[in-house]
């Protein structure tokens, strides 16, 4: 089950309560662990799998597909990290991985997706560089997380890649599993890990999980307690992205505003005293080495804020105002090192809320 204290979301409890004609609402926390971990219903689907990894068990909803050799690798990776902001051109940070993978195996993990999109992806990496194997895990439900054939899978798997979609699944899928035991494990092991759209989403110590559904700026500024926010917390230990929120698509969908509003509920609700976020932009990745070191590649920036004051104004119902965030973009073939959270090239700017409306100081180009 996942934790009590890991799902924030007020607006919609507390409707939930009104409407029961509750007296004093239970905690809050208790109602949004038990609708983060309502599993979308999916029909069963048999698994495909290859000719070495036997038979899935009969439970067994997810699915598997492989190219490559059928044979497992025994290649030595190198650590790294490749946080994509989502879009179909991420052939710079995909070629980063591959490298990592060092001619082992890649996998990529993601959840009810049509078989023919996961059967292309695999195609597009393998064509991209030299690998043992490419392969794909589907899932369909949290019960594939118990699988101990599908964590084989996991643990012997030289690099992952968690795919765009619907965070909200990751969540649910793996939170508080053996799952995420097994995505942990690969981590510590200093095995390349990546994510694009909703993969990048789950990488950080904080992610926005929207259990209900996106959020655009206007309306988040505008009620930062809205039913739509719903942040999460502790799924990947990933020290780099300690103590950071990600978000992608940034420029392109108009993003800043939300992730303002993200960093200010983490502060008020009591989750950090500061908090980092790290944006990328739409076919843009941040390229992460083990020492801390980023390189932004593609076609867009990344952005680097931190906020460190709580917001004066953080309520439901209430257009947020928070001052102090600051802001370093950096652009495509910029670095930047995310351990003393300083760039060695790009521009620096802050960022506030004032009754909902961002403001900026110190930039030339505006929010963006």
């Amino acid at each position: 089950m996942i934790s009590r204290t890991r799902i924030l979301s007020v607006a919609v409890y507390a409707a939930l309560a009104q409407s029961a004609g509750a007296q004093a609402p239970p905690p809050l926390a208790a109602f949004a662990a038990h609708f983060a971990t309502t599993p979308v219903k999916t029909p069963a689907a048999a698994a495909t799998l290859t000719a070495t990894s036997g038979a899935a068990p009969d439970a067994a909803k997810w699915k598997y597909f492989r190219i490559g050799n059928s044979a497992d690798s025994s290649a030595k990776p190198r650590p790294g990290f490749a946080l994509m902001g989502g879009g179909g051109q991420q052939q710079p940070a995909f070629r980063f991985l591959c490298e990592l993978t060092n001619g082992g195996d890649f996998l990529i993990l993601r959840a009810n997706t049509d078989d023919d999109d996961a059967k292309q992806e695999n195609e597009e990496v393998k064509a991209l560089c030299p690998l043992n194997s490419v392969a794909t895990i589907v899932f369909a439900g949290r019960d594939d997380s118990d699988d101990p054939q599908l964590l084989e899978i996991i643990d012997r798997a030289e690099t992952i890649f968690f795919a765009g979609g619907d965070q909200s699944n990751y969540v649910r899928f793996w939170q508080d599993t053996p799952v995420q035991d097994a995505l942990n494990r690969h981590i510590a092991d200093g095995k390349p890990l990546g994510g694009s759209s909703a993969g990048l989403a789950i990488l950080g110590e904080f992610s926005f999980s929207a259990m209900i559904d996106i959020i655009h700026s206007p309306q988040a500024l505008a009620d930062p307690y809205s039913n739509k926010i719903t942040l999460s917390r502790d799924f990947l230990r990933l020290p780099l992205l300690a103590g950071v929120i990600t978000d992608t698509h940034f420029a392109k969908r108009d993003r800043m505003g939300r992730l303002v509003v993200f960093q200010a509920r983490i502060l008020q609700d009591g989750w950090a005293n500061s908090v980092r976020a790290i944006a990328v932009e739409e076919n843009a990745a941040v390229l992460l080495a083990p020492d801390g070191s980023a390189k932004v590649v593609g076609k867009g920036p990344a952005y680097f804020l931190e906020a460190k004051q709580k917001p004066e104004l953080c309520r439901s119902k209430t257009p947020l105002t928070i001052a102090g965030i600051t802001v370093h973009r950096t652009p495509p073939g910029g670095s930047f090192n995310v351990k003393t959270w300083a760039g060695g090239s790009g521009d620096d700017y802050q960022i506030s809320a004032e009754h909902g409306q961002l403001q900026t100081t110190g930039s030339n180009h505006g929010v963006y």
